[in-house]
Formats: C-alpha cells, structure tokens, sequence
C-alpha cells in the first residue's frame, strides 16, 4: 500500500528533510508524487533534489492529481488559503509550523477542517523527538513529584548565515518575523506537555540587526497551580549546551543538545543527551536515549511518525485545535510585549496581533 503525497510550497526547508527521509526509505510507503512553489528557481531545485518530482504551476493543478495528502510547507501566509483547498479536495494535511500568522487565520483552517472532515496534523519536531517524549513521561507519571518550575532554551544562529536578513522569515508579507516562526517550537511543547497557561510576559528585542527582527525573546507563562514556565529564544545564538530543564518537588530533569546551536559543537565526553535526578537516589540517571549527532536528523526523524499518521496508524502529531492554541500563545507574547505588561493567554485582544 503506498500514501501519495503532493507538496505546497518549499519556504520551510525542513520539509527537504523528512521529505529526502521518504524518498531514501521506500518502505515507509510514502511516494511523493508532485511539488508547487511561487517561487520557480526554489521548485525546481527542490524537485530534483526529491527525485525529479513532477512540478505543477498552481496549488489546484497539485490538488487535482492522484494523491492522497498533502504538506503544507510554504510561507506561513499561504497556509490558510491552501488548507482550505486541500480540505475542499478531500486531502490529508500535514501543516508545517506555525499554523498562521493570526488569530482569524487560524479559525479560518479549524472551519476548513471541520468542515471536510478531513485528518490533519501539525508538523512540530519537538513532539515526535523520543528525548521530549521520555521528559513528558517523567513529568506526567508522577516520578518527579509536582512540577514547580519549567524552563526551555530553543535557539539559533541566525546572525552566522549568510544573507539571512533576505529571506522570507524577514518579510512581512511572508511571515511576521522569526520569533513568531520559531519560538513556535518550544512553545508548542510548552503546550504538549502542560496544557495551555493562564497568563504570560513576554520581552522581545531587535539586537543583532534590524533587518532581523525580534531575534531575541524570553516568554514567562503562569499556570493556574502556581507552575511557572520560560520559554528563552536566542535567535543570534552561536552556541549552546542545556536545552531543558524542570525543577520539581521530588527531583529534576536537565537535557542537552536539544536544538542547532547545541549540537554544531564537539561535546563533553560522557555528556548525556537527558538525565534525571529523584531524592533518594544516589546519582543522576541516564534515559539511554542517545542525542542526535546534528539537528538535521531530528527533523528528518519527523518522516516516520508524519507516514504513521498518514497510514491512520497514529493520530494527529498535534491536532488542528492544539495548533491554534500554540499559536495563541504565540501571539499573546506579542501582545504583552505591546502593552508592556502580563497578560490573559485568552485575551481577545490577541485578535489585533
């Protein structure tokens, strides 16, 4: 039995990942069949790096091919037009992150969802990691008591590439600007394994370039029970080790090398990728799950789970409503930052971002 799968859009390059992983392991019973992009130069030379795929010139001409998905991995102001279609067209979804670029974007593709009646999943690494998998484990089983205290560093070297501030991730018609892009990441599994918070403040600061904005940002979420919770992106980040951290009534949990900047260096001998610590124990002990040698293969790791999903085998990676409420969070961020104060997460002015 084989899954056809067309592609809307190459701006996410992530998708050249978990993508190349289906082309290299037929097995996985994956077949992609077609690709479309606006941009003419980036189809083609992603279409031959899949295989030659087949190229067509407009989202509907994919859309009216043999396939039974498709992955949404365009600029994030197309996803909301383009899930519409698909879902219209009866077609699986696999949404790259985040799911748009506003609140009423966002409402429009819950709708197109419901709708269709069709599966949908959201594409966030962090959830399918088996490291963040043992973390939310450890939390949810009670094993470290309460949690009291959560803390994720999620960054990137962005200052180091080459022409970056040219990019799509810069341009307003695009996207709105690399925080909202990429502290999607973290605050997504934020959300996978807490739920969503009651309030947050938020900081977010132009520093390396102003072609680049908003590289770097801290958000501080407050639950209901009292648990805090920092989500740190430094987007002009060179390098990095520890990556999570969660302090709790009985015990902790430290992970390194969990995002780019931590994994480009040589590291520690005898460093473990995740460990814990419980009162009563003597020492730290090792989860055994070994960290990745680069980041690339996290995101080409996605490539299993997304075909277990397609295969009805798994559900959604994260369902089109957890989506939206990542993406409140998101934007909340904003609106505290705006106002210059904490805020409601539930704030109907998150609407005005």
């Amino acid at each position: 039995m084989l899954k056809k799968v067309g592609i809307l859009g190459f701006a996410h390059g992530h998708v050249m990942a978990y993508g190349g992983a289906w082309v290299k392991n037929p097995e996985m019973g994956v077949k992609i069949v077609a690709g479309w992009d606006h941009d003419e130069a980036r189809l083609t030379n992603c279409a031959a790096q899949l295989g030659g795929i087949d190229k067509t010139s407009t989202p509907d001409q994919l859309l009216a091919l043999d396939i039974d998905a498709v992955v949404i991995s365009s600029e994030t102001s197309y996803h909301a037009e383009l899930i519409e279609a698909a879902a219209a067209a009866g077609k699986a979804i696999i949404c790259y992150k985040p799911m748009a670029l506003t609140m009423a974007e966002a409402d429009r593709i819950v709708a197109a969802v419901e709708n269709h009646k069709v599966p949908f999943t959201m594409g966030y690494q962090m959830r399918v990691d088996p490291q963040n998998i043992k973390i939310k484990e450890l939390i949810h089983s009670g094993e470290i008591g309460d949690t009291f205290m959560y803390r994720r560093r999620h960054g990137l070297s962005t200052h180091t590439w080459g022409g970056f501030k040219d990019t799509w991730h810069n341009n307003a018609g695009y996207n709105r600007d690399i925080f909202a892009d990429d502290s999607s990441h973290p605050i997504d599994m934020l959300n996978w394994i807490f739920g969503v918070p009651e309030t947050v403040s938020a900081e977010l600061s132009t520093m390396n370039s102003p072609d680049v904005p908003n590289d770097n940002g801290i958000a501080l979420y407050k639950y209901a029970n009292g648990m805090i919770a920092e989500i740190s992106c430094p987007f002009s980040c060179s390098a990095s080790e520890i990556t999570t951290e969660v302090y709790a009534k009985k015990g902790s949990i430290q992970q390194y090398y969990g995002d780019g900047p931590s994994t480009r260096l040589p590291r520690a001998e005898g460093q473990v990728g995740l460990k814990w610590f419980v009162e009563g124990n003597a020492d730290w002990t090792d989860s055994g799950i070994p960290s990745p040698a680069g980041h690339g293969e996290r995101l080409g790791a996605q490539a299993q789970p997304f075909a277990d999903f397609l295969f009805g085998r798994r559900g959604p990676i994260c369902s089109v409503y957890e989506g939206r409420d990542s993406l409140r969070m998101v934007l909340a961020c904003y609106l505290s930052a705006r106002e210059g104060q904490r805020v409601r997460v539930d704030d109907p002015r998150v609407y005005e971002i």
